[in-house]
C-alpha cells in the first residue's frame, strides 16, 4: 500500500513540475485597426474620420468593367447619398432642439417645420460637397471615397430654410422675430 501511495505521489508531483515548467501562452493583442475585405485600410474608409468644422461619408463601388472613372462617380454617388442621410438627422434633430429652446409653435409644428427644413438644406448643400480622399482596395479593387461639406454650408442654409419655413405662417413668424428665438439659432447653427 505504502508503494501504491508513494507511485501516486510521484506522478502527482512529477505531473505539476511538468505543468509549472511549460510557458503559458499569452492572449494575441487585439488588432482594431481597420481592414476591409483582409486589406489594411486607411481608418477613414471604416468611418472614422474626424475633420475639423466638416461633414463626412464614405461612398464605396466595385471596380466597374466600364472603368475606375465609372467607379469613382458610382461611390461619389453612394458618399453623397450617405451624407444626405447624415444631414437630414443632424438637421432634424437641431431645428427639434431649437424650436423646443424658444417654445416656437406645438410639436406639430417643430417637426413639420424640422421635416421640411432638412429635405431642402439636403438638396442645397450636397451641391458644395467634394471628394475628400480616395482608396483602391488591392484585395478586390473596389473603390472608396470620402466625401466632405462644410458644415459652415450647412448651418447657414439650415438657418435659412427655418427663417423661410417660420415665415411662411404670419403668426409663428411673429414669435420667431423675438431675440431669443434669433440668438438660439444663432447658437445651434453657427456659421462663423
Amino acid at each position: 500500500m505504502k508503494k501504491i501511495t508513494s507511485i501516486l505521489l510521484s506522478s502527482t508531483l512529477a505531473l505539476t513540475l511538468i505543468g509549472c515548467g511549460a510557458e503559458t501562452p499569452k492572449p494575441e493583442e487585439a488588432d482594431f485597426r481597420c481592414r476591409i475585405d483582409g486589406s489594411l485600410a486607411p481608418e477613414w474608409t471604416c468611418g472614422n474620420s474626424m475633420i475639423a468644422d466638416t461633414i463626412t461619408s464614405v461612398g464605396s463601388a466595385p471596380l466597374s468593367k466600364l472603368g475606375q472613372n465609372f467607379s469613382r462617380t458610382e461611390a461619389m454617388s453612394n458618399g453623397r447619398s450617405n451624407l444626405a442621410l447624415q444631414i437630414e438627422t443632424l438637421v432634424k434633430t437641431k431645428v427639434e432642439q431649437f424650436a423646443r429652446s424658444t417654445g416656437v409653435g406645438a410639436a406639430e409644428v417643430a417637426d413639420k417645420v424640422s421635416t421640411q427644413v432638412s429635405k431642402n438644406v439636403a438638396k442645397v448643400t450636397l451641391q458644395g460637397s467634394k471628394q475628400m480622399k480616395f482608396w483602391q482596395n488591392p484585395a478586390n479593387q473596389d473603390i472608396y471615397v470620402l466625401v466632405g461639406l462644410p458644415e459652415g454650408n450647412v448651418n447657414a442654409a439650415v438657418k435659412d430654410q427655418v427663417k423661410t419655413s417660420f415665415k411662411n405662417d404670419e403668426a409663428l413668424w411673429q414669435q420667431f422675430q423675438s431675440k431669443n428665438a434669433l440668438e438660439s439659432l444663432e447658437a445651434e447653427f453657427p456659421t462663423n
